[in-house]
C-alpha cells in the first residue's frame, strides 16, 4: 500500500511539471504534494522504518552469531545495543542517507540468489538430502531466478 501511494504522489507532482531534488526524490516528492506537512509525515516515516530496520537487524545479526561463543549468548541484549549503537555511528559517519539505503538494497540483492545458489546445490546433493530428489524443472526453474535476481542486481550497480 505504501508503495502505491508514493507512486501516486509522484505521477501527481511530475504531472504538475514540478521537478524532483535528485539529492533526495522521496522526500521532494512528498514536500511538492503536502508541502511542510507531507515532508514532516515523509521524515516521521523514514525515521519510524529506519529504527525498526536498525534494531531488527542487530537482533538478527547478534542472533546468528551468538552460537559462535557463550559470551555473546550470555549478554545477547548488550551485544544488540552495541551493534545499534555502531549501525547509527556508522550511518552519522558515513551521512547520505539515499546513498546508503541504496547500497543497503543492493547488498541484500546479493544475499538472495547467493542463498538460493546454496539451496540448490544442496539439493542435487544425496549426501545431504538421501530421501528427496529434486526435480529437474525446479532446478531449472531455480537458476533462472538466480539469473533474474543477478541480473536486477548488477543493474542497480549500474546506475
Amino acid at each position: 500500500m505504501h508503495h502505491f501511494i508514493q507512486r501516486y504522489i509522484k505521477i501527481r507532482v511530475v504531472v504538475q511539471g514540478k521537478f524532483i531534488n535528485p539529492a533526495n526524490p522521496a522526500a521532494s516528492v512528498f514536500k511538492m504534494a503536502a508541502g511542510n506537512m507531507g515532508y514532516f509525515f515523509f521524515g516521521m516515516v523514514m525515521w519510524a522504518a529506519s529504527i525498526t530496520s536498525v534494531i531488527g537487524a542487530s537482533f538478527t545479526a547478534i542472533s546468528f552469531i551468538k552460537t559462535f561463543h557463550p559470551a555473546i549468548e550470555a549478554y545477547q541484549k548488550i551485544w544488540v545495543s552495541g551493534f545499534i549503537v555502531l549501525s547509527t555511528g556508522l550511518f552519522e559517519w558515513v551521512g547520505q542517507p539515499v546513498k546508503v539505503l541504496v547500497l543497503a538494497g543492493t547488498v541484500n540483492g546479493f544475499i538472495l540468489p547467493l542463498a538460493l545458489v546454496i539451496i540448490l546445490l544442496a539439493a542435487l546433493k544425496y549426501r545431504i538430502t538421501p530421501n528427496y530428489r529434486h526435480a529437474l524443472w525446479l532446478q531449472i526453474a531455480g537458476w533462472v531466478v538466480v539469473v533474474g535476481m543477478l541480473w536486477m542486481v548488477l543493474k542497480t550497480i549500474k546506475n
